[in-house]
């Protein structure tokens, strides 16, 4: 099987990952890092290959500010402070402790908890918000590390949310992300948030990231662009502030609200709260919200702006493809029925 897939795969698209923002160090980094590293070698031994499309995130960039560009990320450019990101101590890193855990005979739970939190912290170190993306962000070195003339292309997509169109609207599978925050709100769990009322969001729908997979593969597998990487975000273009969220979710639960196990309505009364990060935390006793209000509250005060020139410039030459094979198409039906 192997050895038939080098001789015929002419496509590879890499969408494999743990998108946890908490997950276990090891696990991140085995399939977000590691995992980018064995497409590549699999890859170049692939002799008919014509593009090889990675799946990233916009987040990669860390807690930058400002307009962020469609570059490539470098190891050399990966410095917070004096600490230099160095992928090989940060794999042996994890092997030294799980060879601590086994020599202990540490309870599973343990090891589980223990490899959360030393990601996170290892994230942070380095200037990331949490393992997921900083996990997301050593893959991507790794990839321009080991690109050579291999016909390789990101795409980094921001906060991914429910469809806008197909297979229908508001279709998401699981919740993540922003979704969080809406159910615990349309539930009565979440009552306030730390956040910034005039941060933008930058949310797309998942089947417009499909979409975009879809003809950026045509697109880039003709060379119709040599750009390397393509953000796919709302930022720059349709921006959506906090409190316009905040705003939706009310109005919407008071017109729709959840129900309870019991087939009690679940009614909202006020709007979201938004706190600053150092202010009192409204919510009542939920451990697992505050925790993961921890986590996210790093994109509820983000600073940056998408730059999306790249994904823009795509589209454009891609609807002028289009344009041009529907036009062969009709002129060949012509044809077609003239002979006949």
């Amino acid at each position: 099987m192997r050895s038939q897939m080098f001789e015929e795969l002419n496509v590879i698209v890499h969408t494999a990952a743990t998108t946890n923002f908490n997950e276990r160090y090891d696990i991140a980094i085995g399939t977000n890092t590691m995992g980018a590293f064995h497409v590549v070698n699999f890859a170049k031994s692939c002799h008919k290959l014509g593009i090889v499309l990675h799946v990233s995130t916009a987040y990669v960039c860390g807690e930058a500010e400002g307009l962020i560009v469609e570059e490539p990320l470098h190891v050399n450019g990966m410095q917070k402070g004096s600490t230099k990101l160095d992928i090989e101590l940060e794999k042996q890193l994890i092997e030294e402790k799980l060879k601590e855990f086994k020599a202990h005979n540490t309870d599973k739970e343990v090891i589980t908890s223990v490899m959360k939190s030393f990601g996170l912290a290892r994230a942070n170190l380095h200037g990331w918000p949490n393992t997921y993306v900083f996990t997301k962000a050593m893959g991507e070195i790794l990839l321009m590390k080991m690109k050579d003339t291999l016909p390789l292309f990101v795409i980094r997509p921001t906060t991914v949310v429910s469809t806008h169109s197909e297979p229908f609207p508001g279709w998401i599978e699981g919740v993540r992300t922003i979704d969080f925050v809406v159910v615990n709100y349309g539930q009565g769990i979440l009552t306030s948030f730390v956040g910034n009322s005039e941060t933008i969001l930058d949310l797309i729908p998942v089947d417009m990231v499909v979409n975009f997979m879809i003809v950026a593969l045509m697109a880039l597998s003709k060379g119709l662009s040599k750009n390397l990487v393509y953000h796919i975000g709302s930022s720059l273009r349709n921006p959506i502030k906090l409190t316009d969220v905040v705003d939706a979710m009310y109005y919407y639960f008071k017109k729709n609200p959840c129900v309870d196990k019991y087939g009690k309505l679940m009614a909202v009364t006020k709007k979201l709260t938004i706190t600053g990060a150092n202010e009192f935390n409204q919510n009542k006793g939920s451990k697992l919200v505050k925790k993961t209000e921890d986590l996210y509250k790093t994109y509820s005060l983000f600073k940056g702006i998408f730059d999306v020139k790249n994904a823009e410039s795509l589209r454009i030459v891609t609807k002028g493809l289009l344009m041009w094979m529907v036009n062969l198409t009709l002129i060949q039906r012509t044809l077609i029925g003239k002979t006949t």
